[in-house]
């Protein structure tokens, strides 16, 4: 297997197993497919070597060992599922030796744009997986055993499992060519620019997608229903490149719904035992959806195996159990990670009644081995009183027969204001930490933001709490306590830090850019001074120009002449230093 190969781009546009040597030299090759997709893998099972990694494509695209050997075991399900025919789910996998991407120039410019949550991933990859697995009595096992996965650093679930669809049947019957046909195919996509939709061709058939942008308000509507047996031109319409079907992913455990939005907010360790890993994929990725609009800021695997290079680290008993939310399809796990404050085991899907079959909560010494009955074993008290009302608008839709988007959508709602109303008191909290714009004044150092400080936030829910916005009675203050522990407050901190630093130097540059005279500031500062006030407006028109700064163009054009003009009004030889030739 090829070790880690260093900077550089690392695609070529040869053949299929093709090294193609003149390409490198060419401009960001595959610039277009790189905006998607690191690169196509196609697994199969070797008599010898067990899963093994056939091919990747571009050719030239560089794996490390680890990852190499991650994507072939978490590319099939393992021997407890039993998978027959052709099943589809997901994974997250640790990019091995650091970001290896020095072609994503456009990274900065999709992350800013984006909501945090659909944020490219910097440190890890996701791998979507269309597995087949049927009877062939010409292969000597006598089972077809193949895996084409899709490797990104995008998390568009719903988009590159319908992309999948499309291209997985069709590769199993014609093999390399397909595959290279596709991929020359997405080279052509237009980059993902958040707010956009985009129209996508792919084997005869146009995907419309539309990129989620942050300034995006919430939308409450079922999804549009469109034909998937639509030719072109007729475009096939994707809801959503990202959101799964919520309702249908958490059948069964409906009634604990909002535990388990709890524990996701509090970055608890949580184990998903699932008969298959469509489903455990599936549930995990649900259940961090759960907290959109907010980042989901702890480790999670929506499918992993005893096999991950991280299997020793994440079942350790000498330490704490690590904030991570783990998918996993083999009964061996509840024997290992038994110590963990809450596993959520569930069966196939069955109705009882009108209503789906509940899982039970129980307390964690319930917990057997191996024979493990499906429920939520935990010890935890939910902070917050169950909502009886939405679980009746829930049952009531299934007894009316309502489309399962509709109720999809309902409950998305009730997690989103959920969300929102936990979230909206430490935004107004937060938003006071600022200093106030009149306090800003051109040439001295810009006021600091105020410091966070929990008990007067807590003493201010009094009067702006959640209550304002969320009808839901309970304990929110000891939720508030537990939260202020978990990771996610950390991340959503320091994004929200950074954020108004960068408005509080937008601000003084404004301030700078609007003073009257710069000439009159100068008269009477010394040389000093005025290098000084140099530097500071090139830090800021750096930042600026690298989207961190919200600024307008005028202002950026203006502080471009007050620097001329400070540099102007220097002797020649410090104006060589600032300007060389």
């Amino acid at each position: 297997m090829d070790s880690l190969s260093g900077a550089g781009p690392r695609r070529a546009r040869g053949r299929l197993g093709e090294a193609s040597p003149g390409a490198r030299a060419a401009a960001a090759p595959w610039a277009r497919f790189s905006a998607w997709l690191e690169c196509v893998c196609v697994v199969t099972f070797d008599l010898e070597l067990g899963q093994a990694l056939e091919l990747v494509y571009p050719s030239d695209f560089r794996l490390t060992d680890k990852e190499k050997s991650s994507i072939c075991y978490l590319s099939f399900p393992d021997s407890h599922s039993g998978c027959l025919g052709d099943t589809q789910f997901s994974f997250r996998i640790r990019q091995c030796g650091g970001q290896r991407s020095p072609w994503h120039a456009e990274d900065r410019h999709y992350n800013s744009g984006a909501p945090v949550s659909l944020q490219r991933e910097p440190a890890h990859y996701f791998g979507y997986v269309y597995f087949r697995q049927v009877k062939d009595s010409s292969v000597k096992r006598g089972y077809f055993q193949k895996s084409l996965v899709l490797v990104s650093r995008l998390p568009f679930v719903r988009l590159f499992q319908a992309l999948l669809g499309l291209i997985a049947p069709e590769y199993f019957d014609r093999l390399a060519p397909c595959l290279e046909a596709v991929c020359s195919e997405i080279d052509q996509w237009p980059a993902p620019t958040p707010g956009q939709t985009l129209k996508l061709p792919v084997m005869g058939v146009v995907l419309q997608v539309r990129i989620p942008s942050r300034v995006d308000k919430p939308e409450y509507s079922p999804p549009e229903q469109c034909s998937h047996e639509s030719l072109l031109p007729t475009p096939v319409v994707l809801a959503s490149v990202h959101e799964l079907d919520l309702f249908r992913c958490f059948q069964p455990v409906l009634t604990h719904v909002q535990t388990l939005w709890e524990l996701m907010l509090l970055g608890e360790p949580l184990l998903v035992l699932a008969p298959s890993p469509a489903m455990a994929s599936d549930l995990v990725l649900a259940l961090i959806s759960c907290l959109q609009p907010l980042k989901f800021c702890c480790d999670y695997r929506p499918y992993f195996t005893i096999h991950d290079s991280e299997f020793k680290e994440f079942t350790t008993r000498t330490q704490a159990p690590p904030n991570v939310v783990l998918g996993v399809t083999n009964p061996f796990f509840i024997k290992t990670l038994q110590h963990w404050p809450h596993i959520l085991r569930v069966g196939e899907p069955k109705m009882s009644g009108d209503l789906p079959k509940q899982v039970k909560l129980k307390k964690p010494s319930r917990l057997k081995t191996l024979d493990t009955k499906p429920g939520l074993y935990t010890a935890y008290s939910a902070h917050l009183h169950r909502d009886k009302a939405l679980l009746k608008r829930l049952l009531k839709g299934l007894q009316k027969k309502r489309p399962w988007d509709t109720q999809t959508a309902s409950l998305r709602r009730h997690l989103l204001e959920l969300t929102h109303s936990f979230i909206i008191p430490l935004e107004h909290y937060m938003a006071s930490l600022m200093p106030l714009k009149k306090s800003i004044t051109p040439w001295k150092t810009p006021p600091q933001i105020r410091p966070f400080r929990q008990d007067d936030f807590l003493r201010s829910l009094e009067h702006a709490g959640p209550q304002l916005t969320c009808i839901l009675k309970g304990d929110w203050l000891g939720l508030y306590r537990r939260f202020f522990k978990s990771p996610h407050f950390d991340g959503w901190y320091r994004q929200r830090h950074r954020e108004m630093a960068h408005k509080l130097e937008a601000l003084h540059l404004e301030a700078i850019c609007e003073a009257q005279n710069i000439e009159t500031w100068m008269k009477d500062k010394s040389e000093v001074e005025v290098v000084d006030l140099v530097l500071k407006l090139r830090e800021k028109l750096v930042q600026a120009q690298g989207h961190q700064l919200p600024v307008k163009e005028a202002t950026l054009q203006r502080a471009q002449l007050y620097i001329e003009t400070a540099i102007g009004s220097l002797p020649k030889d410090l104006q060589a230093v600032l300007c060389p030739p």
